[in-house]
């Protein structure tokens, strides 16, 4: 395992992220507690760091196990949890980014995990009715009361996050070190807005899903048209196999399992840590068995244009119009010094 600055910070994070949602049976097909001890072992003998988790993984019990396996060296990981989502029925006041919320939701985090700071709080979801101001400021208070070390954001349009960025270092509050999104394959809606945006602002990128849900395992390249995967994706058709057909002629080429070559594809994009999670430690094995696979260029071109997305407006009329922007041929005279930011 190697590991990479979180962003602009300078947190150093392994390269491979263990998603802990799995972790505790509380919603009827999580892993217990003896075999999400197995999976944490293992991937901590790899080199792993950093554990993400949240308040509402398995009803807490995610938190009160992750808080058990990393008392014996809690200094040694980044343990990383979330806050926002309802965590009580008809209380209206235990979901949402508010300052109340965040308040008992971090402070009932740190009783389940067994520690008096997280390395990394994440919002967890964009609620619409917190404004900006209130979070980042509340964010911060967190931060200056030692509680938290650095702050995230998760599942948020892009121009939220920018203009919170904004106002954090305007007013000189804690800015956002990460963002966490769904990417993959099968899922790189990401790439119109929120990637350009958090490389522009110096955001460390975290994938969730890196596996699309269980499409990129191989598992429904055959015959499985129609089928649901009974995951959030829904229903298998034949355009949605396209890519992971794609992917497992790849791995048979290589001769790695399909989910080595999604994990080696994401890995390539830049500043992408994958979050990893699994039901059973075999499935933890295949996937750290990812770190050893760097894809063969072709490998990567192939995958690329099997996958890719048409960015939209204004990136497609952007690129169709250099020579208006800056004349007939002059933007290929121009030379950017080293070092500077470009998106």
């Amino acid at each position: 395992m190697r590991y990479t600055l979180l962003g602009n910070s300078g947190l150093r994070v392994s390269e491979l992220a263990l998603g802990t949602m799995t972790f505790g049976p509380d919603w009827g097909w999580g892993a217990d507690e003896p075999t999400s001890r197995k999976m944490f072992e293992r991937f901590a003998e790899a080199g792993g760091n950093f554990v993400d988790t949240a308040d509402k993984y398995t009803a807490g019990s995610s938190e009160r196990i992750v808080g058990d396996l990393v008392r014996a060296d809690r200094d040694y990981f980044v343990l990383a949890t979330k806050y926002s989502l309802a965590t009580r029925e008809n209380d209206p006041n235990t979901g949402g980014n508010h300052r109340k919320n965040l308040v008992q939701s971090l402070d009932a985090s740190l009783r389940r995990l067994g520690t008096d700071y997280v390395d990394l709080l994440w919002v967890h979801a964009w609620d619409f009715l917190t404004g900006v101001d209130e979070v980042m400021r509340a964010l911060d208070d967190q931060v200056r009361l030692g509680k938290v070390l650095y702050v995230g954001i998760s599942d948020t349009p892009a121009w939220i996050v920018s203009r919170a960025q904004t106002v954090a270092e305007l007013r000189g509050w804690t800015p956002f070190a990460g963002l966490q999104v769904e990417y993959s394959l099968v899922q790189r809606d990401v790439e119109r807005e929120l990637l350009p945006m958090a490389r522009a602002l110096g955001l460390g990128i975290t994938a969730w899903s890196p596996l699309g849900g269980g499409l990129l395992t191989g598992k429904f390249n055959a015959g499985s048209a129609g089928v649901d995967t009974g995951g959030r994706l829904g229903a298998v058709d034949e355009d949605r196999l396209r890519i992971p057909r794609a992917v497992a002629a790849v791995a048979a080429e290589l001769g790695v399992p399909s989910s080595h070559v999604a994990l080696a594809w994401l890995r390539a994009q830049r500043d992408v840590v994958p979050i990893v999670g699994a039901r059973t430690v075999d499935q933890l094995d295949e996937n750290l068995g990812a770190l050893d696979l760097a894809l063969p260029e072709d490998a990567l071109r192939r995958l690329d244009e099997v996958s890719a997305i048409r960015l939209g407006w204004p990136h497609d009329f952007l690129e169709a119009v250099p020579g208006v922007l800056f004349g007939e041929g002059v933007r290929e005279r121009i030379d950017v010094p080293a070092g500077r930011r470009r998106v």
